[in-house]
């Protein structure tokens, strides 16, 4: 059985979301995209299956949720803490962007109704990228390792910002947990597809 996992930050002390965001986003969205989940492989061919294999092989409304939760899961530690990035990072993202900050922000500022948007690392050319996600979809089914990622679904910023999802942007921006990310790429670049499947498994034992 999967459980909905703890927050890696005290909600009243986050820069980047409210107590208030956390109780429904947390407490409520994320905890129903893991009820569901579970509801949804009591029995079946995704029964007993790990999040990381479900996410590889499933479809419809199994995969929406196996998706939803591990895309809530990783974007929790993007704000856990405002961190800075490794010197391997830095050299990485000056290397494969222009102005790193401003294609982000412009990828998460202009997608098109709920998603999100992520900076993953090509296990084919081994590159950094930016890509856009709608709704449930995660860069993994892809072969795309995520190393950070911002959620633009209303619900991520509607109670702290209302529709202004550029203030909340550049809040989480400024906050974002750039050691988790610098961890994400030096696995990735160790491990590939397969650091995604340890950073799952550590949270759905």
């Amino acid at each position: 059985m999967f459980k909905l996992r703890e927050l890696p930050f005290d909600p009243n002390t986050n820069a980047v979301v409210s107590a208030q965001t956390c109780e429904y986003h947390h407490g409520k969205h994320h905890a129903t995209y893991v009820n569901n989940l579970n509801n949804l492989t009591k029995e079946g061919e995704f029964a007993g299956k790990g999040l990381y294999e479900i996410l590889l092989k499933s479809s419809g409304g199994l995969y929406n949720n196996a998706a939803q939760v591990y895309n809530h899961d990783f974007y929790w530690d993007c704000i856990a803490k405002k961190s800075e990035p490794s010197a391997e990072l830095k050299a990485a993202l000056a290397e494969n962007f222009a102005d790193f900050k401003d294609e982000f922000i412009k990828a998460a500022t202009t997608l098109f109704g709920s998603g999100w948007a992520w900076l993953v690392f090509d296990t084919a050319s081994k590159k950094l990228r930016i890509v856009q996600t709608s709704n449930a979809v995660t860069p993994v089914n892809e072969n795309l390792v995520p190393l950070l990622v911002v959620d633009v679904w209303e619900h991520a910023y509607y109670i702290d910002n209302f529709n202004a999802r550029p203030k909340y942007l550049e809040a989480f921006y400024e906050n974002i947990n750039w050691e988790f990310v610098s961890q994400a790429y030096e696995w990735a670049k160790k491990e590939g597809m397969g650091s995604v499947e340890f950073y799952i498994n550590e949270l759905h034992k």
